[in-house]
């Protein structure tokens, strides 16, 4: 296997990676211009979850290491299935966690809607909550909101989700070259 060949596969799963973080802005940016809120409208919320936390990482974890697999005369090991899996979601996690960043600094409105939106939803399903609760519930969620913060926990989590998922679909699809002796 050439270096030539390596490279090609490396450009593979950076364009899926690049692919999936472009697909995750683009439901954002469509889900704020169309005025979906996932907050009160828990059905639309679901629907990107699973989109963003299953469907999106399976699928293209999937495409990276087969694509490696065909290009590599069939063969790819454990580890190079965690290799990719992990790089695809990093590299979507990266592009989405700069453009939310950049998007939060932009529109703070849009932070204070969220705010507000969290507020009346706490208070409607805990009633019983007391000012004090919520606003301390509010001031960390604020803190999340902070892209110094958020961006870093983004980057984490699909790669924790990354490293998961390539786990399971290395399990799957890795087939070791046979040993010449």
């Amino acid at each position: 296997m050439s270096d030539s060949t390596t490279a090609n596969n490396v450009i593979s799963a950076n364009q899926l990676g690049i692919l999936f973080g472009v697909i995750m802005v683009l439901e954002f940016v469509i889900s704020y211009v169309m005025n979906i809120d996932p907050i009160s409208n828990p059905t639309a919320g679901t629907l990107m979850n699973v989109g963003n936390y299953l469907i999106f990482p399976v699928l293209f974890i999937f495409l990276a290491c087969n694509n490696f697999k065909k290009s590599h005369s069939g063969y790819i090991s454990f580890s190079q299935c965690l290799k990719t899996g992990v790089m695809v979601c990093l590299i979507a996690a990266l592009i989405f966690g700069v453009f939310n960043g950049i998007f939060m600094t932009i529109f703070p409105e849009f932070a204070e809607e969220i705010l507000r939106k969290t507020r009346a939803v706490m208070l409607e399903k805990s009633p019983q909550m007391t000012q004090e609760q919520v606003d301390m519930a509010i001031g960390m969620t604020k803190k999340f909101m902070n892209p110094l913060f958020s961006t870093p926990i983004t980057v984490l989590m699909y790669c924790f989700i990354g490293l998961i998922y390539s786990l399971i679909i290395g399990a799957i699809v890795k087939k070791d070259p046979p040993h010449s002796l």
